[in-house]
């Protein structure tokens, strides 16, 4: 596994953006801080996969900031030889997931990318209380999505990714 400071070295060579690197670094702050507080219930989760990833989750930003920036990043992470858990996070993070049927009406590849494990499951709802650089309630997140006329679907399954993890 890559070092944080590492993952940060990554971000700056493949020339993403000082507001992402900030973006990443606050979302991967968050992402540990629930990743403890879920550890703390009693359940397992890897903290280093979740601040590493957190880190690098936004790494394809530095080709695109449209939908696909999850697959530029998973190139890239796959050009590194970078651990598969990490690659995983990177693909699914975008909301909480994306169906093969939504993947299709994005003009994405027609496969799930949905976040499995709960190091993606942390990461992507990190990422969902992150605009920008300013940490946001979930009320909040879903607000925006409505606004942007998310799907339903696409909201229920972040408040259902909210409920899972269980911090707000």
């Amino acid at each position: 596994m890559i070092s944080p400071s590492d993952a940060l070295k990554l971000l700056e060579e493949a020339g993403c953006a000082a507001n992402v690197i900030r973006h990443c670094q606050v979302v991967s702050k968050k992402a540990v801080e629930i990743a403890v507080a879920y550890r703390g219930s009693g359940k397992d989760v890897d903290l280093e996969v979740v601040e590493v990833g957190a880190l690098l989750h936004d790494i394809g930003r530095c080709r695109t900031h449209g939908i696909r920036h999850a697959l530029e990043g998973v190139s890239i992470a796959e050009d590194l030889d970078l651990d598969r858990r990490l690659i995983r996070i990177i693909r699914n993070h975008i909301g909480a997931g994306i169906t093969c049927q939504e993947a299709s009406r994005l003009g994405l590849p027609e496969v799930d990318y949905l976040p499995v494990s709960i190091e993606e499951k942390i990461v992507s709802h990190a990422d969902n209380l992150v605009m920008g650089e300013e940490t946001v309630t979930i009320s909040r997140c879903l607000q925006r999505m409505k606004d942007r006329g998310m799907s339903e679907d696409a909201i229920a399954r972040v408040q259902d990714l909210a409920d899972e993890v269980g911090i707000y």
